[in-house]
């Protein structure tokens, strides 16, 4: 395990055991969990698939105890995982934590979708707080339009005097964020980037300023990356170096790492527009009365 960063946002390069171990009980206001899901994902070379169900459940129920302990008394935890094993984690947590909303990230698939049964297009959050007469909740900082009253100006008659329904709301559990696209300027390669208006969302909502974020699985580091933008702390677990070094960059917390600089890996398109050059006249027969004609007109 090796600790890198600033106290204010600090990278773990280890086991997700590890790491977590070597946080502090009780020492951390928000915890986001996105772990793999065991559907057989490539994480750059790494296949995440267990040898059964049992394995793969009796392996998060250790993290998920872990990351209860490390949450303050009035703390948060947003949870992830495959559609098929969200179950097992609702009847395991409910029995050591309170669960307050089971929210669907909905989104709309670009691959080819399943042809003999109804393809997934949304994955499960469970939110959830370990006291639930104190925990932070920033209603305001997240409001979202409300179309009965921003768009319909129905009349609530309910009221001693008749008003039209409020224009904006608290989100309810059913959320619609585009997943990470190949061409997105937040895109990094990682087969399972979640979007950063998610992460705004959830870290607005259950954090303050200069409180700590959590998250375990960091992967791309999008976490770190809204609560830094967001004025928090974070500390990000990451045991792949590839990663890594994407967190590092991403967090601007080093130029280099082991004497390599960090740069964005190029996508295809970028790297075709970089090898795209002004013309060079000496590679061209300029007899050619086309070419001729082409170079004469072609402006400035």
């Amino acid at each position: 395990m090796e600790l890198l960063g600033n106290t204010e946002h600090k990278i773990i390069f280890g086991d997700v055991f590890e790491g977590l171990q070597s946080v502090a009980d009780e020492s951390v206001d928000l915890i986001f969990a996105d772990p793999p899901y065991n559907i057989g994902k490539n994480f750059n070379g790494y296949i995440e698939k267990w040898d059964n169900e049992e394995s793969y459940i009796s392996w998060c129920y250790e993290w998920l105890d872990l990351c209860i302990k490390k949450l303050k008394p009035n703390g948060s935890f947003y949870v992830m995982t495959a559609t098929q094993f969200m179950p097992f984690f609702d009847i395991y947590l409910r029995k050591k934590i309170n669960i307050l909303s089971r929210i669907v990230w909905n989104y709309d698939s670009s691959g080819v979708q399943a042809k003999k049964h109804y393809g997934s297009m949304y994955e499960p959050i469970l939110f959830c707080v370990k006291d639930k007469n104190n925990y932070t909740f920033n209603a305001n900082d997240i409001l979202v339009e409300a179309k009965t009253g921003a768009k319909r100006k129905l009349i609530d008659y309910r009221k001693s005097v008749p008003t039209v329904y409020n224009s904006e709301k608290v989100p309810g559990n059913v959320w619609d964020f585009a997943r990470v696209r190949y061409r997105m300027e937040e895109y990094e390669n990682h087969p399972t980037q979640k979007p950063i208006t998610l992460l705004e969302r959830v870290i607005k909502a259950s954090s303050n300023a200069g409180d700590c974020v959590l998250d375990p699985f960091s992967g791309t580091f999008t976490t770190s990356f809204v609560a830094k933008q967001l004025g928090r702390n974070s500390i990000g677990i990451e045991a792949q170096e590839a990663y890594v070094k994407i967190g590092l960059r991403r967090l601007q917390l080093a130029d280099e790492f082991k004497g390599e600089k960090l740069i964005k890996e190029p996508r295809t398109f970028e790297t075709k527009q970089n090898q795209a050059s002004p013309m060079n006249f000496s590679l061209f027969d300029e007899q050619n009365p086309i070419l001729r004609g082409t170079l004469i007109h072609s402006g400035n």
